[in-house]
């Protein structure tokens, strides 16, 4: 039988003569479950659902927002065990992560309802021309919100989206990927039970074309975009006048100097290119070294590449499990041989077993090659050497993404020169770049998109300010 998917925060059993999609272990290659697609129509449906719900979500309290997440944490709480099961079979996410994408989630959720109850508006200091004029300013929800979300964050990236509408008052409809949708219909379930108004959010798993009404329904308020950017800028040309919210990719950089130590530092980046398959935006993809730095930092990092474990997500030990499909691990060894066979070293790695790319590293790679130019989304690592710090900064703005970068280095003045001079969303200054926490703002520059998400920055670009000014008399 089919999964349902929620149409207006309610269950909805597609016909069985209608779509649907199949999911499968990304592992084993099982299918594990088949769940209704919604076709254009039912997407144009819930829009309408949600815009009459406009109201009643607006008409909620700080304190009742805040109330229905804190009551989806517990919800989501109770079934821990069962959710990380699930996201290590959809998403082939090793257990390790999938642990911490469960914490992250949760946490998604509680920071949020902490932003709801902060959205009280505020009384603003006035009545300097006309004494006793008081002004004052409101938060008022500016109404329906459009959300896609990717594959390889099927719980956090959609509590990103909905977490904070919620927070903000807005009702939603959100699209989650294809290849992992049992995640967010898991948070569905939780949210049809937390108390929201009638009508006020639809999750509905559907094929990427059919999504494209998100963008240009004029019903929709706010698109929030996370994926690819190809995908992403062309929904915001469509997008008109709505607000926009784009993650895209990234091509992150990692620079290394010769004040850190370089096993550990070896270990951090390891574990930083090739966990969860490097299927992260801000996965470690080029390690810029100092000269140096170089020789020791080299030898480390094939030695903790070698000692990746690779294969199973159901293990403990396990930190590279299998990319989202074969496919993909197909292209991302077609990548490597492309690199090779353009004069790359391969130091470490290379090949797959089915879906299991071997975490691999290489060195002397050419520039304009799409293994280090463009982004990977796979457990693969490129070295790169530079003369000094200057340069290592140069060559991490050599590229056409700009999301977030990671700076090793004990030197303060150079971790102040790296802020001041990167040009990405986020420089984590003494780490790798992969690192996040979740109420932080998040978001890029150039090709890496627009905007920023960390509930508090999602819930201002969910609200507009309306002002009071009551004139002395009035």
């Amino acid at each position: 039988m089919r999964r349902p998917y929620f149409l207006a925060g309610k269950p909805f059993q597609a016909r069985e003569d209608g779509s649907s999609l199949s999911v499968t272990d990304k592992f084993t290659g099982e299918v594990i479950a088949s769940v209704g697609a919604a076709d254009r129509r039912v997407i144009d449906q819930a829009i309408a659902l949600a815009e009459a719900a406009r109201p009643a979500m607006a008409a909620l309290g700080p304190v009742e927002r805040a109330e229905i997440l804190e009551r989806s944490v517990s919800l989501l709480e109770g079934r821990s065990e069962e959710l990380v099961a699930q996201l290590v079979a959809e998403g082939g996410k090793p257990l390790v992560h999938s642990r911490a994408e469960l914490k992250r989630l949760l946490a998604t959720f509680q920071i949020s309802a902490l932003e709801a109850r902060r959205l009280t508006g505020e009384r603003i200091d006035a009545g300097w021309e006309v004494p006793g004029t008081r002004v004052s300013r409101r938060p008022i929800p500016i109404g329906v919100a459009g959300f896609i979300t990717p594959f390889n964050f099927p719980l956090n990236l959609v509590a990103h989206k909905v977490a904070p509408a919620i927070a903000a008052g807005c009702p939603f409809v959100l699209k989650p990927a294809s290849a992992t949708p049992l995640s967010a219909l898991a948070i569905a379930e939780a949210l049809s039970e937390a108390g929201l108004p009638e009508g006020a959010f639809s999750i509905l798993p559907a094929r990427g074309a059919e999504a494209e009404i998100l963008a240009t329904d004029p019903r929709i308020a706010k698109l929030s975009f996370t994926g690819s950017d190809q995908v992403g800028w062309d929904l915001h040309s469509k997008a008109g006048r709505k607000r926009v919210t784009l993650e895209l990719g990234g091509n992150a950089a990692v620079i290394v100097d010769n004040t850190v130590e370089p096993v550990a530092a070896a270990a951090r980046i390891a574990g930083a290119a090739f966990g969860h398959a490097g299927q992260s935006c801000i996965s470690v993809q080029r390690v810029i070294v100092t000269d140096a730095a170089y020789a020791s930092l080299r030898e480390a990092l094939i030695e903790a590449t070698d000692a990746t474990p690779a294969g199973d997500p159901r293990l403990e030990s396990t930190v590279t499990g299998p990319m989202i499909s074969e496919s993909e691990a197909i292209r991302v060894c077609r990548w490597i041989e492309e690199a090779v066979a353009g004069g790359a070293r391969l130091l470490a790695g290379g090949g797959r077993d089915g879906a299991v790319v071997r975490p691999t590293l290489l060195e002397n790679v050419a520039p304009g090659t799409r293994v280090l130019d463009e982004e990977v989304f796979g457990p693969v690592a490129v070295l790169v050497r530079v003369p000094d710090f200057r340069a290592a900064l140069v060559e991490t703005n050599r590229t056409r993404f700009g999301l977030q970068a990671g700076v090793m280095t004990s030197d303060p003045d150079r971790g102040q020169a790296a802020w001041e001079q990167l040009e990405v969303g986020g420089v984590i200054i003494g780490d790798v770049p992969t690192w996040r926490e979740d109420a932080m703002p998040y978001g890029g520059v150039k090709d890496s998109g627009i905007g920023r998400e960390g509930p508090r920055y999602a819930v201002e670009s969910l609200v507009e300010w309306r002002l009071g000014a009551f004139r002395q008399g009035s």
